[in-house]
């Protein structure tokens, strides 16, 4: 992922990982990305996790050669991005660490030992010269933690973008950006729309050739594409006129009542996706969620609430700023369904959330008495 012969790829592949912060399942692994600029001065790009520490500074000695270099930018610390730092300033003593004066503020919680490396905060417009590459500090607060900074170089045109623009993957494994990176988005940066916005303002007023994200590959082609899904993704706008259903069912009868509504949907030409909140990923059916702009969530009541999986997602929604979408409700109880209650009131409150009628219910299964009840939430949900 090298970007020029003045700026190489120093980061490390991580294929070994199963959880990322420790809850997102990454079959195809992840990077943790760190880039080095050669000039009259050298700087270093951020560091990587603990876990991928000695291979890092393998390929900094490497693309170094016999130079030390002159600073380290950190920009968001993060453990997966600043387990380094620590090692790398007690190797170069003379190095200076650039950050924003929050990162200053907070990396002695990073380190267990004292640094003596110089510290250099910066703020909004600062910049900094490296020789013919100078670089610019754009401050991106909450774009996920509040000490983020992104930085743009302006001989080539890289914009080094923290987390954002980020995915999951490894460099070997072969898979589109797309794939990987609007779950990355929604699950881990998402809350923070208003922030993303913010950032995306300023960027409209640099000459960006390249993005280079702290996970996932180095963006050189049609950055259009990838800013547009950012602009629409931190909008809460949805990205398809289709229908999600996220149902919880203990003995298979609310997943057959999910099923039923997914074929009469379908048999009138409607796109509909059903997943499984019990065995399928929590990540994906959040990303999902924010991917559709209409919604049916299935659940039956478990000891007097909700089940557990349907539970976990109204939290992962609520926590993510789930909004502009329409919401139905298929509630299952043998003696007192109050499912549908219980998954309104999780998503009361959350902006231009509409929930639609009529709650289909059921009593421990799906009866023919029923159908009326589900062809009419069938016709809520094609409704303009």
């Amino acid at each position: 992922m090298q970007i020029s012969d003045s700026i190489k790829y120093a980061g490390v592949d991580d294929s070994t990982l199963d959880l990322f912060e420790g809850q997102y399942e990454i079959p195809y692994g992840v990077t943790y990305n760190s880039y080095v600029i050669l000039d009259e001065k050298t700087a270093i790009m951020d560091t990587v996790d603990p876990r991928g520490i000695s291979e890092w500074l393998d390929n900094i000695k490497r693309i170094l050669i016999d130079r030390s270099p002159d600073y380290l930018i950190v920009q968001h610390l993060e453990p997966d991005h600043s387990g380094g730092i620590e090692t790398l300033a007690g190797m170069y003593p003379d190095m200076e660490i650039v950050l924003s004066a929050k990162a200053a503020a907070m990396l002695p919680q990073f380190t267990t030992k004292e640094i003596n490396n110089k510290i250099l905060p910066v703020k909004e417009g600062d910049t900094l010269s490296l020789g013919k590459h100078t670089l610019h500090f754009v401050m991106a607060p909450m774009v996920h933690w509040p000490e983020v900074m992104m930085t743009y170089e302006d001989e080539e045109k890289v914009l080094f973008s923290a987390d954002g623009f980020g995915t999951f993957g490894t460099s070997e494994s072969k898979i589109d950006w797309i794939e990987e990176a609007r779950r990355y988005y929604i699950n881990i940066v998402g809350k923070y729309g208003p922030s993303v916005q913010t950032v995306l303002e300023k960027a409209k007023g640099l000459d960006i050739k390249t993005i280079a994200p702290l996970h996932g590959p180095v963006l050189n082609d049609n950055l259009s594409y990838y800013i547009d899904k950012y602009d629409k993704w931190s909008s809460y706008l949805p990205e398809k006129k289709d229908i999600l259903i996220l149902y919880a069912s203990a003995h298979g009868n609310t997943k057959e009542a999910a099923l039923y509504l997914k074929k009469l949907l379908e048999e009138k030409g409607q796109e509909v996706k059903a997943l499984d909140l019990n065995r399928d990923s929590m990540s994906r059916a959040v990303e999902y969620a924010f991917m559709y702009d209409r919604l049916v969530l299935a659940s039956i009541t478990y000891d007097g609430q909700l089940f557990p999986a349907m539970e976990d997602l109204i939290y992962h929604l609520r926590c993510k700023n789930f909004k502009n979408r329409k919401v139905g409700f298929i509630e299952n109880g043998s003696w007192a369904p109050i499912a549908a209650k219980k998954m309104m009131a999780g998503l009361e409150g959350l902006k231009d959330v509409e929930f639609l009628e009529p709650v289909c219910t059921i009593k421990s299964k799906r009866h023919d008495s029923d159908n009326d009840k589900f062809l009419a939430l069938r016709d809520a949900l094609l409704c303009d």
